[in-house]
């Protein structure tokens, strides 16, 4: 399994040297590797997704059958098998293509983080592909990192602190910032679009998520957070033109009893 994980690895490093070669950019290799991933692994997406609309559309209904049959487990879950029956879900349907996509964004994922950037190819954009947003704004700051070093958030506020005027020098480390502020935004703009209702729960989630987010990809390289932030533009698309495809039949909401139900 090591052996193919590798040969896997070192085909998708290849594949980025190859889109190298043809543009100049490594910036624009990553992008183009990941937009053909995000192509070929569109079929589990779009499926993945499309489930995940029609689970929202009988949430209405679910909610009625837990509520009818609270105190009968048995008769709840075969009223919501005939429900799932009826109208064509499978309930897995949505966890299965993510399990299959998974192991190939993590491979790309590692693959970038082993990633040389030589002489000017550091750049694209402005982005330093192989520096964090945490190096990039120690370097402005004049902090002194020994090479190979790990950088933690507690030492690069404190050389901010000593040295606040550094901050001035933006175009050293705002690239790199702005890329991860923009990911952070892409990923509460993506939950938005996927949550239903007024579920506190999902509300916090929703929140609670790109400030995690952020403060991981804090230590991360330029070129991981690249493909992090086209993977999830392309995934946002992908969800927006499901919702929109399926947005007449989203609008005919399942019957929902108006006064509560009583059990048979």
């Amino acid at each position: 399994m090591g052996s193919l994980w590798n040969s896997m690895g070192n085909m998708l490093m290849s594949v980025i040297n190859g889109f190298y070669s043809f543009t100049g950019s490594y910036g624009l290799a990553i992008i183009f590797l990941t937009v053909i991933i995000r192509l070929l692994l569109h079929p589990l997406s779009h499926k993945q997704m499309v489930s995940m609309q029609k689970m929202q559309k009988l949430q209405p209904r679910l909610k009625v059958l837990q509520e009818k049959y609270k105190d009968d487990k048995e008769s709840l879950n075969r009223e919501t098998m005939a429900l799932y029956k009826e109208n064509k879900v499978n309930p897995a349907a949505g966890c299965l293509p993510l399990l299959v996509q998974l192991p190939i964004l993590i491979l790309l994922f590692r693959v970038l983080l082993k990633l040389e950037y030589p002489g000017a190819t550091n750049f694209f954009i402005g982005i330093q592909l192989d520096g964090s947003v945490l190096s990039t704004i120690a370097a402005a700051v004049g902090m002194m990192v020994p090479e190979g070093a790990k950088i933690g958030v507690g030492s690069v506020f404190s050389a901010v602190s000593s040295n606040p005027s550094g901050l001035a020098h933006i175009l050293q480390y705002g690239p790199n910032l702005l890329l991860l502020i923009f990911i952070s935004f892409l990923t509460w703009f993506q939950q938005k679009l996927s949550s239903t209702g007024n579920n506190p729960q999902m509300a916090m989630m929703s929140w609670f998520m790109p400030v995690f987010l952020t403060f991981i990809c804090l230590s991360l390289q330029g070129g991981v957070l690249l493909y992090w932030g086209a993977s999830s533009l392309i995934g946002v698309a992908q969800q927006w033109w499901v919702m929109h495809k399926t947005k007449v039949e989203m609008r005919e909401k399942p019957a929902v009893f108006t006064d509560k139900p009583t059990q048979n």
